[in-house]
């Protein structure tokens, strides 16, 4: 090869780095993506992903020396990536759907091999910049020319990839895409090839890849579905005890903002609970409702705390969250004004006229005295002058750091600013016996916000079909400095057996421990989090 290379061939390899370092940037992105859906943690899974992507490439560049024949080997690292990238992403999957197979340290082996992919193809990506570098010019002045294109490369990836791809196309889709442009980068190079003409067997190979992924893509949506239900019926029925449930997707949609998931649940029969199948939804992994106690946590979130208030048009009620409409239309039952916070305008439309969630919400989105504003909670409430009677948090758990700013001291101290002088805030929240690390760092955060009265109780019903009540969801008041007995039950849409559940209720201080931070904006505290 001469030491420089004619400019219509020096023009198509840095096109092909721009393409390469598109590809690499991008699977890594996806990686990261599967793994926030399969282990959670946006930060977490980003910040590991992009280290060890970055540790890869350097093992990659450190071993180009000892390999030799550029041309054949190029060819050959594009064909390896073009099937070990997609590979990548269906290798999570099935390392994390096999619920039935139980042994000590499982979660952590799984996780850590589950991080195989991003090191593989960054080992195959830091290989690419020193054979395109001597393939450019085999003197070495390449080098910076080849760099800088490579950077430009991740840059628009970067950008299309949040813009583009992850929104229109899904994870499965978009890291086929991917696939399909290292294989025709391959075909490409194996055309212009001048110096040695890759084997007919690893041509024959690539001709193949690239015929799979454009039939792969064709069916995109099927694709996408199929693998979203391996993975999302084996999590689901992971969490419960071997051969104790079974799962059937009946829907998936994908918002700007979350993975909405829409599915049947069966349950075994035990001794004290007959065999029973629900419908169920969760947000982006997390469960948010069955049919068995959708009325129930309902009833804790709004009909008691509405006994603390007076129910009229001159009450107002700040509801965050709440997209699916089910907690506007209890509140429309005691005729109070309603501001809706919500970020996911597409989910709120989606829920308006699904016939399983109209069965609860009963067109309560058409209330003459609801405004929703689209929007997230913190910023509505920075830029608001309004004060509210009652703030209710339909929000999801503390199961990710996605939800870090709504369980933070500067949140709290929003939702304070903003209650009237009587006023009261009122969330779901988990046990304290089963997650106390959570529960002190969450009750450390609202203390210091500035709550110092707290009231406890827990939605109450037949949840299981047995027959007995069992006590379900857990919810707390909160109020910032001293209030008289909050005599909640005392509404007449609960029964009598549900008024006297909550007749001892009393206010009691947010307790304080020491040692514990709260959890802030800028100094976060990650023991919120539920793992």
């Amino acid at each position: 090869m001469s030491p420089r290379v004619p400019d219509r061939r020096r023009g198509l390899l840095l096109g092909v780095t721009f393409v390469v370092a598109f590809c690499s940037i991008v699977y890594e992105l996806i990686y990261s993506e599967m793994l926030r859906v399969l282990f959670g943690g946006t930060v977490l899974r980003y910040s590991i992903t992009i280290g060890l992507f970055l540790f890869s490439l350097g093992v990659g560049a450190f071993c180009y020396r000892y390999i030799d024949n550029v041309e054949r080997n190029f060819f050959r690292t594009e064909v390896a990536l073009a099937v070990i990238g997609p590979l990548g992403l269906l290798f999570m999957v099935g390392v994390n759907s096999v619920p039935s197979v139980q042994f000590p340290l499982k979660y952590e082996l799984v996780l850590v091999v589950s991080h195989l992919p991003i090191v593989v193809v960054g080992v195959l990506s830091g290989l690419e910049i020193p054979f395109l570098s001597e393939l450019v010019d085999s003197s070495g002045d390449a080098f910076s020319e080849v760099l800088g294109v490579d950077y430009f490369g991740s840059l628009v990836g970067t950008v299309v990839y949040a813009l583009v791809l992850y929104p229109s196309l899904g994870l499965v889709a978009a890291i086929f895409v991917l696939g399909l442009a290292n294989a025709l980068v391959a075909l490409l190079f194996a055309y212009n090839a001048e110096v040695e003409t890759p084997s007919f067997a690893v041509v024959t190979a690539c001709l193949l890849v690239t015929a799979s992924y454009g039939a792969v893509l064709v069916a995109g949506e099927s694709a996408e579905r199929a693998v979203e239900e391996t993975y999302i019926g084996a999590e689901i029925e992971s969490q419960y005890p071997p051969g104790q449930a079974s799962v059937q997707i009946r829907e998936i949609r994908r918002t700007a903002h979350q993975r909405v998931v829409i599915y049947d649940r069966t349950l075994s029969a035990t001794a004290n609970r007959p065999r029973r199948t629900e419908r169920c939804l969760r947000l982006d992994g997390q469960l948010q409702l069955c049919d068995s106690w959708v009325d129930s946590y309902h009833r804790g979130l709004v009909d008691v705390p509405m006994t603390m208030v007076e129910n009229g048009s001159e009450t107002r009620v700040l509801l965050v969250g709440g997209g699916d409409h089910i907690a506007t239309d209890r509140l429309r039952d005691h005729g109070v004004t309603v501001d809706q916070v919500d970020l996911d305008g597409e989910f709120l439309a989606y829920t308006k006229d699904h016939p399983y969630f109209e069965q609860y919400h009963h067109d309560a989105y058409r209330y003459d005295r609801l405004r929703t504003y689209e929007t997230d909670a913190l910023s509505y409430l920075r830029r608001t002058d309004r004060e509210y009677d009652l703030v209710l948090l339909d929000l999801p758990g503390a199961r990710n750091d996605d939800m870090l700013p709504v369980y933070s001291t500067e949140f709290y101290r929003l939702v304070r600013g903003h209650l009237t002088d009587d006023g009261v805030v009122v969330s779901w929240g988990y046990q304290r016996d089963a997650f106390s690390t959570h529960y002190k760092t969450y009750m450390n955060t609202v203390g210091t916000a500035g709550f110092d009265r707290k009231v406890t109780y827990n939605a109450w019903d037949d949840t299981d079909g047995d027959g007995e009540t069992e006590r379900g969801e857990r919810f707390y008041v909160f109020a910032p400095g001293p209030r008289p007995s909050p005599a909640l039950g005392t509404a007449s849409n609960l029964t009598a057996t549900q008024q006297r559940r909550y007749a001892d209720a009393r206010w009691r201080p947010v307790p304080r421990y020491n040692g514990v931070e709260p959890n802030s904006i800028f100094d976060p505290n990650y023991d919120i989090i539920i793992n």
